[in-house]
C-alpha cells in the first residue's frame, strides 16, 4: 500500500476507512467487491500500526424509505457479515455510522464547503433520482458530503471501495482541498480510492451487463451471503451463459458480459488472475465450468453463511461489538471534529 498523497505537503498517518448501506441483505457482489478486500487490508496492516475501520452506514441507508424494523435487522445482518468474513473486532473498529454523531456534525460543515454544481454531477444522484429529482429527499442529494465527512472525521488516507464509488472518494478529495485552501490550514487529508481485485464489480446472474444487486426483483439473480450450498449451486447452474466454449485468453470474453462474469467470479474466489483461470478452464463448455464454480463458491461462502446465521441469533453479542467500536470511533473523531470547529471559528465547540 502506498502513502495517501497528503494535502498541501502536509503529512499524516495512515488509516483506512470504508463503509456499506445497511439496506438489504448481503451480495456476492458485496463480498468480493469490497468486504474480503476490507479483511485484506485489516491483515496487511494490523502489524504496522495501521488502524482499520468499517462502517454500516445506517444514515446513508435512510436517504430512502427503510422500514425501521428491517433497518435494525440489515444493519445487525450486515455487522454479522463483517465478522463471519474474517473482521476482527479486535484488529478492526466496526461500528455504526450512527452512533458516532460526529459524522453528522461534520458532514453540515461540508455542506457548506461543497458547490450545489458537484452534487448534480454525481452519477448515482442521477440513477436513484431518476426523472423524479423534485420528491427525492435532501438526505440523498446531499449525501456525497456525509461519505466525505465518514472519511474525513477519521483523517483517512485510503479508502476501500468499488469502481462505482470511486467517483464520491474523488469528490471527499475536492473537498478536503477545498477545505484546506478556504482556511489557509493543512488539516484534512487527500484520501486515495483503493479499488483492486478480479471481481471488484459483479455482475448479475441473469444479465451479464447489470451489477449484481440486493434490489433485483429476481433472487435468482444474485447470490445471497445467507445462501446455503444448495441455493450456492442451484444458482450457479442456472446463470445466464452463452453457448460457445470458454476461451483461452481474456480478450475472449470481451463481448461475452456473462461468461466474463463467472470467470471473474470464479478468479476471485481463487485469488488468481483471469489469464491463470483461462489457462486452466479454456475450451470447457459451461456444463464443465458451471460445477467447478459452484464447488468453488460453495466451499468459500458456506462457512460465512453459516456463521452468519449463528452470530444473527445473539444480537446482543452484535451490538456490544457495534457498542465498543462506536467508543473507539469517537475517541478518534472527537479531536478532528474539535480542531475543525476552531478552525471555522465555531466558539466553544
Amino acid at each position: 500500500m502506498t502513502d495517501a498523497a497528503p494535502a498541501q505537503g502536509a503529512t499524516f498517518q495512515p488509516r483506512i476507512f470504508s463503509g456499506i448501506q445497511p439496506s438489504g441483505g448481503l451480495t456476492l457482489g458485496n463480498y468480493l467487491g469490497a468486504i474480503r478486500r476490507f479483511v485484506d487490508m485489516q491483515e496487511e496492516n494490523a502489524d504496522r500500526g495501521i488502524e482499520t475501520l468499517y462502517c454500516m452506514v445506517d444514515q446513508h441507508a435512510i436517504t430512502v424509505w427503510q422500514d425501521p424494523a428491517a433497518l435494525t435487522r440489515n444493519t445487525r445482518e450486515l455487522a454479522a457479515g463483517y465478522i463471519a468474513a474474517g473482521l476482527d473486532p479486535n484488529k478492526s473498529i466496526l461500528f455504526n455510522q450512527s452512533q458516532v454523531a460526529a459524522h453528522a456534525q461534520l458532514a453540515w460543515i461540508f455542506n457548506c464547503v461543497a458547490r450545489m454544481g458537484w452534487m448534480q454531477r454525481m452519477t448515482q444522484w442521477k440513477d436513484k433520482a431518476g426523472k423524479n429529482q423534485q420528491n427525492a429527499s435532501l438526505g440523498l442529494f446531499a449525501y456525497p458530503a456525509l461519505m466525505a465527512a465518514d472519511i474525513l472525521i477519521y483523517h483517512a488516507t485510503h479508502v476501500p471501495v468499488g469502481e462505482d464509488q470511486k467517483q464520491h472518494v474523488e469528490l471527499t478529495r475536492d473537498i478536503a482541498i477545498k477545505f484546506n485552501h478556504d482556511f489557509g490550514v493543512d488539516f484534512f487529508p487527500v484520501p486515495e480510492p483503493v479499488i483492486e481485485g478480479a471481481a471488484t464489480r459483479v455482475m448479475s446472474l441473469r444479465d451479464g451487463a447489470r451489477k449484481m444487486s440486493k434490489s433485483d426483483p429476481s433472487d435468482m439473480a444474485r447470490i445471497n451471503m445467507t445462501d446455503d450450498a444448495d441455493a450456492i449451486a442451484s444458482k450457479i447452474r442456472k446463470a445466464r451463459t452463452d453457448p460457445d466454449a470458454l476461451p483461452s485468453e481474456a480478450e475472449g470474453l470481451a463481448e461475452r458480459p456473462e461468461a466474463r462474469n463467472l470467470v471473474n467470479i470464479y478468479a476471485a474466489l481463487s485469488d488468481r488472475s483471469i489469464a491463470e483461470v483461462l489457462t486452466e478452464v479454456g475450451g470447457k463448455q459451461f456444463s464443465e465450468f458451471k460445477p467447478m464454480l459452484s464447488e468453488l463458491a460453495v466451499a468459500k461462502l458456506a462457512p460465512i453463511s453459516s456463521e452468519m446465521a449463528r452470530l444473527m441469533e445473539t444480537p446482543d453479542e452484535i451490538d456490544a461489538i457495534l457498542r465498543n467500536g462506536a467508543d473507539r470511533a469517537r475517541t478518534i473523531a472527537a479531536p478532528v471534529l474539535k480542531k475543525t470547529y476552531e478552525i471555522v471559528g465555531m466558539i466553544g465547540a
